[in-house]
């Protein structure tokens, strides 16, 4: 039953921040900084889900083989490759690194 109790809190939980995005004053969004802040956030966040994802195993951290198809990916970034090409690199390098280790 906890699990059901979670899982309204939560959509409670979701359908107040959403209420409260909409009751924020058009004014306020106009803003020099919270325009720059909102373009900037998504960013972030999936910056840190990246990490977060390649870097951690529960509560330690690991350097396997998604941290190499991650330096792959940067590095084809930095050569300015398209984007299914860094998508590519990350993938057989992570693959490759993979089939080396077992």
């Amino acid at each position: 039953m906890s699990v059901w109790i979670a899982i309204v809190v939560t959509a409670v939980g979701c359908y107040a921040v959403k209420l409260l995005g909409l009751l924020v004053p058009a004014g306020a969004l106009e803003r020099p900084l919270v325009r720059r802040l909102a373009a900037l956030l998504p960013v972030a966040l999936l910056a840190a889900l990246t990490a977060q994802q390649t870097f951690a195993d529960g509560s330690t951290l690991v350097l396997d083989a998604r941290a190499a198809g991650v330096a792959a990916a940067a590095v084809a970034l930095l050569l300015r490759a398209p984007f299914l090409v860094v998508v590519a690199a990350a993938v057989v390098v992570t693959a490759g690194v993979r089939a080396m280790g077992g």
